[in-house]
C-alpha cells in the first residue's frame, strides 16, 4: 500500500492513521525528515532544560532521539491509541521518563503557561485540511493556552500555502513573532514524486503583544533572517523555495533541449539576488565526447546582455559551441560584490553540482569556463528613476574588444541594453594609468581595464560620437543613400534634409546624422523626459538649432502633424521599443505599424521620402502581418536583417523612381551612392568633437534584400 495519504483530508483522519501504523508495524516513519535532518534547527530553540510537548508523535523516532541527548522533560501526546501503546512499550525499559499519551491535541486538559515548547512535526499540516482549518486552529488555540511566556511553538512542515497562512496568520495576529526556516530538500522513499523542502516554522510567546508584526524567513538552520513586510511577501518566499525545489527535481531528472529554466540564487545575509543561472541541455542528436556531461560557464559581468547571454537563440549557440551534454550560464548582478574568478568557482561549486545532468559519474570533473580567464567589469555611473519605465542603471563595461563602453539598462527588463555607446579616454591620462598600474603588484585576473581605477565622477571621458554601436543603427545611416540613388547627391550634403525620428533612446543615431551630414535637419520625438536626460547627461547628446527634440507621444505628433499639414520629411524613423513583455514583437509598440499610421507616416513623406523602421518580432505570424501592412502602403520595401540578432530593418520607399520592375529588385546605383554617401560624410563643425565617422555604408547595405 502506498504509506502516503491519498488526499490531504487524509492527513487529519483518526482512522487512517489507526490504519497507517498498524499496517507499518513497529517501523519508525520519518518522512518529514529525521533527527539528523532536523537537529541543527531544533537544538537551536529547544533546550534540554525546557519542559517540552510533542503533538502528533506518531511513532517517529524524533523523541526518542532527544531523549537520548540529553532532553528528559518531553511530553508526547497523539490521537492514535495504538501507536501509543506501540511506543509506550517500546521505550518503557531503555528510557523510563518518556511519556507517551493519548490526547487530543486540541483540548489537552494541561495547565496554562505549563510548556517551554510545543513540538510539531507534522501536525498542523494534518489538521489543517480538516473543517476549513478550523481544527486546526483549535489547535493553535492550545498551544498558545500551554505556552508559557517566552515559550515557542516549533512547527516542522511541508508549508502547503493554506497551512502557512492559517498559521502565521494566527500567530502575527496575535503579535507573536514568526520565524520560518527553509531547509534542506527532502527526497522521500516512500514516494516517487518529487523532493519537497522541509520548513521549520517558529512561533514566539511574548509578555506583551510586539508593536509591529515580526515576519522573517532564513534558508538552512543558521541562515541570516531576511525580514519580509507582510504574510503575502512570507508566502511568496515559501513558493520560490518550493519552486526551486521542483526545478532542480525536474533537472535531475532528465535533459531538455527545448526548455532553458533559469534560477535565481540570493546572497545568505541579505537575501539580494547574486546569481542567475541558465540551464542549456543539448538535443539527443548532438555528438558530445562521452566526458562533456557538465560545465559552467561565467559571463563576464557587464555581458549580461549580449545576444550570446542575454537572448535564448543566444545560449543555443553558446551551449552548441562548447558541446556538452550541460551548460550551465552564469550570471553576475548589479550591486554585488566579486573577487575574482577563483573565489566566484569556491562560491558556486557547492551550488551548481545540484544542478549536475541524470547519469553523471560521481567523480566526474566539471570545468569551469569563461572568456579570457577573468570575471570581466562593470561600474555603476548613475542611475534613477523613469515615471514611465521605472528604474534605470547607466553602466560602464569592458566590451570583448576591450574597449569601455557605456550603457542604458532599465531594471524591468535588465537583460536587454536600451542605449550604448563607446567612450574615448584622452591619450595622455590613458598613458599616464597605465604606467601607473604597471608599478603595482600581479593582482587578480579580474583587473579591470585603466580607466574603471578612477571613479566615474573623476574620470575623464567623452563619448565616441562616431561610433555607432547599434547595427541597425548603421544600416539606417546607410540607408540614406537610397535618397541619391537617381539624383545629384548635391542634395544629401548641400540642401536641407529633414528627418524626423520617433525614439531618442541614448540619442547615438540622430546625434550621428546631425554630425556628419552638415545639411540634415534634425527632429525627434521622445515620450520618456527621463530618456532625455539619461542621454543628455551620460551620452554625450546635444541638442541644437539643427537636433531639436519633442517630447510628447509619437502617435500623437505624427497624427497632428498630418492633420495641420505642410508637413514634408524626407526621412522618417520608427526605433521605439515595447514596454509589454508579452508581445511577440518587441519592437515597434503595436500601434506604430498600423495600417492607418502607416498610411500618414506615407503622406508625410517627401516624393524621394524613406520610411525606416527597426523591427524586432519573434513570433513568424505577426511578422508576416506586418510586412503585408507595410507592402499594402508602400510600393518598394527593402529589408536587411541583422547578423547575430533578431533586429530588422525595414527601408520603405514613397516613390519607385523610373526603374522598370523597381518593386521587386535593389535599386540601381545604390553601392555608388553609398561610396558617395561615404566621401561625403564629415565632423560638422565644433560640435562633432575630433571624432571620425567609423561606417562602412557599401558593407551595411551589401545584405539588403527586397522584402
Amino acid at each position: 500500500m502506498s504509506l502516503l495519504p491519498r488526499t490531504a483530508a487524509e492527513f487529519s483522519s483518526a482512522g487512517y492513521w489507526e490504519h497507517f501504523f498498524r499496517q507499518r508495524g513497529g517501523k519508525a516513519f520519518e518522512w518529514y525528515g529525521d533527527y539528523h535532518s532536523l537537529c541543527g534547527v531544533l537544538h537551536k530553540y529547544i533546550k534540554t532544560r525546557d519542559q517540552v510537548l510533542v503533538v502528533g508523535c506518531g511513532n517517529s523516532e524524533l523523541s526518542e532521539q532527544l531523549y537520548d541527548v540529553g532532553y528528559r522533560q518531553l511530553t508526547n501526546i497523539d490521537i492514535s491509541e495504538t501507536v501509543v501503546s506501540h511506543m509506550n512499550q517500546r521505550n518503557v525499559d531503555r528510557r523510563p521518563g518518556l511519556t507517551f499519551l493519548q490526547v487530543d491535541a486540541t483540548h489537552t486538559g494541561f495547565e496554562n503557561g505549563s510548556y517551554q515548547v510545543v513540538l510539531d512535526k507534522g501536525t498542523l499540516d494534518a489538521m489543517a485540511s480538516e473543517e476549513e482549518g478550523s481544527l486546526a486552529t483549535r489547535m493553535l488555540v492550545e498551544v498558545g493556552r500551554v505556552l508559557a511566556v517566552g515559550g515557542r511553538y516549533v512547527c516542522v512542515s511541508l508549508a502547503q500555502e493554506h497551512v502557512v497562512r492559517l498559521a502565521v496568520e494566527h500567530f502575527s495576529a496575535a503579535r507573536w513573532a514568526v520565524r520560518l526556516h527553509c531547509l534542506s530538500t527532502l527526497e522521500t522513499p516512500e514516494s516517487s514524486g518529487p523532493g519537497l523542502p522541509v520548513f521549520v516554522l517558529i512561533c514566539t510567546k511574548f509578555r506583551q503583544p510586539a508593536p509591529f508584526s515580526v515576519l522573517e524567513m532564513c534558508l538552512g538552520e543558521d541562515g541570516v533572517p531576511s525580514r519580509l513586510s507582510s504574510v503575502p511577501d512570507l508566502l511568496s518566499a515559501v513558493k520560490e523555495r518550493q519552486a526551486y525545489a521542483l526545478q532542480l527535481h525536474r533537472l535531475r531528472s532528465a535533459t531538455d533541449s527545448a526548455s532553458t529554466p533559469s534560477l535565481t540564487l540570493c546572497h545568505a545575509s541579505t537575501g539580494q539576488p547574486r546569481y542567475t543561472l541558465s540551464v542549456q541541455d543539448s538535443p539527443p542528436s548532438a555528438k558530445v565526447p562521452r566526458s562533456n556531461h557538465f560545465a559552467i560557464f561565467i559571463v563576464p559581468q557587464g555581458r549580461e546582455s549580449d545576444w550570446l547571454y542575454g537572448s535564448a537563440e543566444g545560449r543555443v549557440q553558446l551551449g552548441t559551441s562548447a558541446n556538452f551534454r550541460r551548460l550551465l550560464i552564469v550570471s553576475m548582478h548589479r550591486e554585488q560584490q566579486y573577487q575574482d574568478l577563483e573565489a566566484v568557482q569556491a562560491e558556486l561549486s557547492p551550488v551548481v553540482m545540484e544542478l549536475a545532468p541524470p547519469g553523471m559519474p560521481p567523480n566526474q570533473e566539471v570545468p569551469f569556463l569563461s572568456v579570457g580567464g577573468d570575471l570581466g567589469w562593470r561600474e555603476v555611473v548613475g542611475r534613477g528613476t523613469s515615471q514611465l519605465t521605472g528604474e534605470y542603471s547607466v553602466e560602464d563595461v569592458r566590451g570583448e574588444d576591450g574597449k569601455l563602453y557605456r550603457r542604458l539598462v532599465f531594471m524591468s527588463n535588465a537583460q536587454l541594453v536600451q542605449s550604448e555607446c563607446r567612450l574615448c579616454m584622452p591619450d595622455a591620462a590613458s598613458s599616464a594609468r597605465k604606467k601607473k598600474n604597471k608599478k603595482k603588484a600581479k593582482s587578480s585576473s579580474a583587473q579591470p581595464p585603466p580607466s574603471a581605477l578612477t571613479p566615474a565622477s573623476d574620470r575623464t571621458t567623452s563619448v565616441d560620437r562616431g561610433f555607432l554601436c547599434c547595427a541597425h543603427h548603421e544600416v539606417m545611416v546607410s540607408g540614406l543613400a537610397l535618397l541619391a540613388c537617381s539624383q545629384s547627391f548635391l542634395s544629401l550634403t548641400e540642401a536641407p534634409l529633414s528627418v524626423l525620428l520617433v525614439g531618442l533612446g541614448g540619442g547615438a543615431l540622430p546625434q550621428f546624422v546631425h554630425d556628419f551630414i552638415p545639411a540634415a535637419q534634425v527632429e525627434v520625438v521622445e515620450l520618456d523626459p527621463a530618456v532625455l536626460e539619461v542621454a543628455q547627461k551620460w551620452f554625450g547628446f546635444r541638442p541644437d538649432d539643427r537636433l531639436k527634440v519633442l517630447l510628447g507621444d509619437g502617435l500623437d505628433h505624427i497624427n497632428t502633424l498630418e492633420n495641420q499639414g505642410g508637413h514634408s520629411y524626407d526621412v522618417i524613423m520608427f526605433d521605439i521599443d515595447s514596454k509589454d513583455p508579452t508581445l511577440g514583437m518587441s519592437c515597434p509598440p503595436p500601434a506604430f505599424v498600423e495600417k492607418s499610421l502607416l498610411k500618414k507616416v506615407f503622406n508625410l513623406l517627401s516624393a524621394r521620402g524613406v520610411f525606416m523602421l527597426n523591427l524586432v518580432c519573434r513570433d513568424s505570424a505577426l511578422r508576416l502581418a506586418v510586412l503585408d501592412r507595410l507592402r499594402g502602403v508602400f510600393p518598394r520595401m527593402l529589408s536587411r536583417r541583422i547578423e547575430g540578432e533578431v533586429n530588422e530593418v525595414l527601408l520603405c520607399l514613397r516613390d519607385l523612381g523610373q526603374e522598370k520592375d523597381s518593386a521587386s529588385t535593389v535599386p540601381t546605383g545604390l553601392q555608388q551612392a553609398a561610396r558617395r554617401l561615404q566621401g561625403a560624410m564629415r565632423p560638422a563643425g565644433p560640435g562633432g568633437g575630433a571624432c571620425s565617422p567609423q561606417i562602412d555604408i557599401a558593407a551595411m547595405l551589401e545584405e539588403l534584400r527586397v522584402a
